[in-house]
């Protein structure tokens, strides 16, 4: 029996894996406690999500278990053993203002609970593939330090600089910079799954994102940037910009694209490789442009304040050079731009009824 377990199963990237790996091994484990929901509020609970993957997927089999649960952890992993063949790890605690008001808790969660998690598979299922959603945020603020050029909706790199024309590669320093809290616990889980694939051998990957976004995203004020500017958009929801005069700009990747990046990795595994990935080129927006999309779109105004003080840590441009993953996996490629990911979004929001199902 062929077996893929997913952490987070219940968020954005979690479920659509759920989805796609349902396709293609005969069953799939998901492990989600809803956090999300105690982290960020009622509206951010993934409960609806991890109902419907029970009903409607037979083949799939939900476990209310804490990542940081060593004993329920190995318990699952020895209940499956070398039956599991793809680890899918996204649960996490994602948020950098969150992680300031509790570190405890966030470094326990994305830290710990991704060792426990690796020591789990190096016990019973060594020769199954781990992948690790990581952030780009364990670059810190050096980014910020990029020559940048202020235009009339966005703040855009130097034209004359190497990362202009492809984005942030793989080599930039993550030390000497101002990561937030949030960046260091999810460097420390980073250069884990590095460790155990380069030290120990193991099959990981570890993606790098920019924003990961898609139509089941449970957005938050504090996580879930376009999912929860579209969501405010349609209520009529207050939404603040910090900083920047509102011209910040992020790549952002559609959960399909990103999913179809895990896939290629998991039937051609590296060992402790690290990609960046986002939407690069192909698809990254200003918040002014972003707001413009969301309200035509909508076909509504959104009601938004400008906040000049920007959070500690945050990008005011970050663009992915996808390079590195494309030259390894040469048939995979962007399939959303901003547009097309919006477009889903406002979908998802406004038929949150309607049968689970990948975005074609």
């Amino acid at each position: 029996m062929s077996v893929a377990l997913v952490t987070g199963s219940g968020g954005l990237v979690g479920s659509e894996a759920v989805l796609h790996f349902g396709r293609h091994v005969d069953r799939v484990i998901g492990i989600d406690n809803d956090m999300r929901a105690r982290l960020f509020g009622a509206e951010a609970s993934t409960r609806w999500l991890s109902a419907r993957l029970t009903e409607t997927l037979p083949g799939y089999r939900h476990h209310d278990i804490d990542i940081r649960d060593e004993a329920a952890i190995d318990r699952l992993f020895a209940t499956y053993g070398r039956d599991l063949s793809l680890i899918v790890h996204t649960a996490a605690q994602p948020s950098h203002d969150w992680a300031a008001r509790d570190p405890r808790t966030d470094f326990t969660i994305n830290a710990n609970g991704t060792l426990v998690l690796l020591e789990a598979m190096r016990r019973h299922a060594p020769d199954a593939v781990f992948i690790f959603t990581s952030t780009n945020k364990v670059y810190g603020d050096t980014p910020n330090r990029l020559p940048l050029v202020e235009h009339e909706t966005r703040f855009e790199i130097d034209p004359a600089h190497p990362y202009a024309a492809h984005g942030i590669d793989e080599t930039m320093t993550l030390d000497q910079s101002t990561h937030s809290l949030f960046g260091v616990s999810k460097v420390a889980a980073d250069v884990l799954v590095q460790e155990y694939g380069r030290y120990f051998g193991l099959r990981t990957a570890v993606f790098r994102g920019g924003c990961l976004t898609g139509p089941n995203h449970s957005g938050t004020q504090l996580h879930g940037f376009l999912a929860y500017l579209m969501k405010c958009t349609l209520t009529g929801r207050p939404y603040t910009v910090f900083g920047h005069k509102a011209k910040q700009v992020r790549d952002n990747i559609h959960s399909a694209d990103l999913i179809a990046a895990f896939d290629a990795v998991w039937r051609d595994p590296p060992r402790g490789e690290v990609f960046n990935m986002g939407g690069g080129r192909a698809a990254n927006c200003s918040m002014l442009e972003a707001i413009a999309l969301c309200e035509e779109i909508a076909g509504r105004r959104l009601a938004w304040r400008y906040d000049p003080q920007s959070r500690v840590g945050d990008h005011i441009w970050y663009v992915s050079d996808l390079r590195r993953f494309q030259d390894r996996y040469p048939g995979w490629r962007i399939t959303h731009d901003i547009r097309r990911t919006l477009v889903d979004i406002h979908g998802g929001l406004v038929t949150r009824d309607t049968p689970l199902g990948l975005t074609a």
